[in-house]
């Protein structure tokens, strides 16, 4: 699709040159005699560029720029003005000019300046469009989730992100803790700002703190040059802190004053630097636990532990475990041009009886392998992994219909089975014990013999 400018000035013989000239680049070219004929214009339909005169009768070229700018705050504007008119020039830069030519226009000079404009607005389209798609892909709903345990934590996350309030999310590895901060960031007032994650169990600790407040040039061996920090980068958007609680006890008490004071240094500066920050953080420790053991600071703790979020495990998630893994089904068949569609009944049993350790992660890796395995319409329990066919889920059948379960070839200690039983309806309920008794089709008072037979914490 060809560009559209449009072309301002009151002299119709400059309209007409540069009508000529900007033919070249294959623009769709439009003119007008006037300010006010210019804005009747754009309230018509928007141009990719407006070339515009700055001195004209009536309405001058600046008073038109602004106009422009509060229509759309984004369109470039080049300004023509008379030669050695550097004072209007850089009045018309400070106004949000996109650049300027003098007359008598060089062609060269112009064709160049109109080609750099061009690819300011092609750079803006694909950043606007890219935004588009990252606050769909983070929206809320798009979130997959039924069970109660996820619906209130999606619920709590979209109440905290109209806020500047710290964030903590809290749950295993693979449960969703960035994707939650993603959207908690994307939905929030911060949305247009960067979002900047760090892993702080991922880096070394002699690198994290430069990898966080940056450094300045000759700070340690290697520093040849000042460096920008994550801190610094995150700047009017949102800093997500992942694995807090693996970050070492020096460098915690740097964060606090961070989270504390909104100020920090460079590795080597001297001078507080400002940040204009909001902060996410996530762990999949126990944080207090970790505080009474003195591996994390107890002032930190509770500065970060303002609005806590508890994603659950896939385990406790129910049929979530099939909502997702349609998904993962869906996305993978299409992106390898597979025709597989559904999961037989025996596979949808393995996938719900199996404990996923690895969580939400593990299970789109499990659906991807299968899938490559999987010829037909149907992906059948066999292209599943071994652990999961391991012992076979309750909910397997027979061809007549009726219940199985497989004793494995080696045996199997009945104590033991009982006593997974047990964890398993017991963190499944939230440690919950008469939900959990209902589960496992036991009176409370028996559920309690066994948790205490099977010295179960």
């Amino acid at each position: 699709m060809s560009a559209k400018i449009l072309i301002v000035d009151d002299e119709p013989r400059f309209c007409e040159v540069f009508s000529m000239i900007l033919s070249d680049l294959g623009a769709e070219i439009a003119t007008a005699g006037s300010g006010e004929d210019a804005l009747a214009l754009l309230q018509s339909g928007r141009p990719d560029l407006v070339l515009t005169d700055m001195a004209m009768p009536g309405m001058d070229g600046l008073t038109l720029l602004a106009k422009i700018k509060a229509l759309y705050s984004d369109l470039p504007v080049l300004m023509v003005t008379a030669y050695g008119s550097i004072e209007s020039a850089v009045k018309a830069m400070r106004a949000g000019a996109f650049d300027f030519v003098t007359k008598p226009v060089e062609e060269e000079t112009l064709l160049m300046t109109v080609r750099r404009a061009l690819d300011y607005v092609g750079v803006v389209a694909e950043n606007r469009a890219l935004r588009r798609e990252l606050e769909g892909r983070y929206d809320f709903r798009s979130i997959l989730g039924e069970a109660p345990e996820m619906i209130k934590a999606l619920k709590m996350a979209g109440d905290v992100g109209k806020t500047e309030t710290t964030v903590l999310i809290l749950g295993e590895s693979g449960t969703g803790k960035e994707l939650v901060a993603r959207a908690i960031h994307f939905n929030s007032p911060r949305a247009k700002g960067p979002f900047i994650p760090i892993n702080c169990a991922a880096i070394p600790e002699t690198l994290l703190e430069s990898e966080l407040f940056g450094h300045e040039k000759g700070a340690f061996t290697g520093a040849d040059r000042r460096r920008e920090g994550r801190v610094e980068a995150s700047n009017g958007g949102t800093l997500f802190l992942d694995e807090i609680g693996d970050m070492p006890l020096p460098l915690q008490a740097k964060i606090l004053r961070l989270l504390q004071e909104r100020e920090f240094q460079r590795v080597g500066g001297r001078e507080p630097l400002k940040a204009d920050v909001r902060f996410l953080c996530a762990t999949n420790r126990d944080l207090s636990k970790a505080v009474r053991d003195g591996k994390f600071r107890e002032d930190l703790y509770y500065r970060i532990n303002v609005f806590p979020i508890q994603l659950p495990s896939l385990r406790e998630r129910g049929q979530d475990v099939l909502l997702l893994a349609r998904a993962f089904l869906k996305k993978y068949a299409r992106e390898m041009g597979k025709p597989v569609q559904n999961f037989s009944r025996d596979a949808q049993a393995l996938l719900l009886h199996y404990r996923w350790p690895g969580n939400i992660r593990e299970l789109e890796n499990v659906i991807e392998r299968a899938i490559i395995l999987t010829d037909g319409d149907t992906l059948q329990a066999d292209a599943l992994p071994g652990e999961l066919r391991a012992t076979e889920a309750p909910g397997a059948t027979t061809p007549d219909g009726s219940r199985k379960f497989t004793l494995p070839q080696d045996g199997i200690s009945l104590d033991a089975l009982e006593k997974d039983l047990v964890v398993q309806a017991l963190e499944r309920t939230r440690f919950n014990q008469t939900r959990a008794a209902r589960l496992l089709g036991l009176t409370r008072a028996t559920l309690r013999y066994r948790i205490e037979k099977y010295k179960i914490d």
